[in-house]
């Protein structure tokens, strides 16, 4: 095994080759997991946030193992450098809209499909491409794959917010949300869940709140208000949130609870965090006092995890680690995507 791959994790990341190398470090059970793959793979939407790191992460815990998984990549590649990125690593990259059902009839045969495809943000301006492509494209996948084994990426958006003290919503809660993404969100579910009981298609479906890397996440922006000296408002007063690595492997070892009827599962970390108390946490990192506006409110978008962590175990990550490479991040400059998760919107208008 290649001795390179070890996650004992630096105190600080300074670069964005080097957030690139810790994000795509496999763990020996990820390792151990894609000997169980037969090839290839095939991923869905790679070309958003988390899709390129994830793709580089199958990479290299096949990588050493030595076992001939094939990892194949495909999205509509429209804009960003991700195909690029994935190319110079040697990942195989298809061009392709899933709205149009030819071109995901065209795609290549694959015993396992993950798929990360959604629209959120632009919901209020454009609403019915938010629902063709949380409707559409799943269909066209089902249709497509029905003899295949599918993980599904989904949100917590799907609940309503849930009271502070309940500890989060669980996977048989109703979902009834509030909003036009978050309800397009539930119909993406229901039509994989369709699909996949008609076809008899194995799938799990992932409810995900809120992945965090150094570029983007709800630690960045707390940070970013500290740093700024900006009031960080706690009216939406507490969160989930999972490292973005700890996320991606979950994604893959998921493949092994995709079942018939389809499982669904909330993915996110064990804890429920105080933005009150993440504030004051970078004021004593980035040596800044903190101005702490409005009060919390008693409800919030919060996921128990408790199903998924009892079968695949809890995030590896710990908080205290990513809120310290956060700070750094933020102190030296780091770079940003610029795209807030506006994870305070309590009306469901993205």
């Amino acid at each position: 095994m290649d001795s390179t791959l070890t996650l004992d994790l630096p105190t600080h990341i300074g670069s964005e080759a080097e957030l690139g190398e810790v994000m795509t470090r496999p763990s020996a059970k990820l390792i151990e997991f894609v000997k169980t793959l037969p090839s290839p793979l095939l991923i869905l939407g790679v070309g958003g946030k988390m899709g390129p790191s994830l793709a580089v992460l199958v990479q290299r815990a096949t990588a050493a193992t030595g076992h001939n998984l094939k990892i194949i990549a495909a999205s509509r590649f429209s804009g960003t450098p991700a195909r690029q990125w994935l190319d110079e690593r040697e990942i195989e990259t298809i061009a392709c809209d899933l709205l149009e059902r030819e071109a995901v009839r065209k795609l290549p045969d694959a015993p396992n499909v993950i798929y990360l495809v959604g629209l959120k943000f632009g919901t209020q301006q454009n609403p019915s491409l938010t629902w063709a492509v949380n409707t559409l494209a799943p269909s066209h996948v089902c249709e497509r794959f029905a003899n295949s084994r599918i993980v599904a990426l989904s949100t917590g958006n799907v609940y309503p917010f849930s009271s502070v003290q309940s500890g989060g919503s669980i996977e048989t809660d109703s979902l009834t949300p509030l909003g036009e993404y978050a309800n397009a969100a539930v119909a993406r579910e229901r039509l994989f869940e369709y699909h996949t009981r008609k076809n008899k298609t194995p799938l799990a479906l992932l409810r995900l709140n809120y992945a965090v890397e150094l570029r983007y996440g709800v630690l960045l922006e707390i940070a970013q208000k500290v740093w700024a000296n900006q009031p960080v408002d706690v009216t939406t007063g507490y969160f989930n949130c999972i490292w973005q690595a700890d996320a991606n492997e979950l994604i893959v070892r998921s493949l092994d609870l995709a079942a018939v009827p389809p499982a669904a599962f909330n993915m996110t970390g064990v804890e429920t965090l105080s933005v009150r108390k993440i504030a004051l946490r970078f004021g004593e990192l980035l040596g800044r006092s903190v101005s702490i506006v409005g009060q919390e409110a008693d409800s919030a978008l919060l996921s128990n995890t408790s199903r998924l962590s009892g079968l695949l175990g809890q995030p590896a990550t710990s908080l205290d680690t990513v809120c310290g490479w956060v700070a750094h991040w933020v102190k030296t400059g780091g770079s940003t995507l610029g795209k807030p998760t506006r994870f305070d919107v309590r009306d469901g208008k993205f």
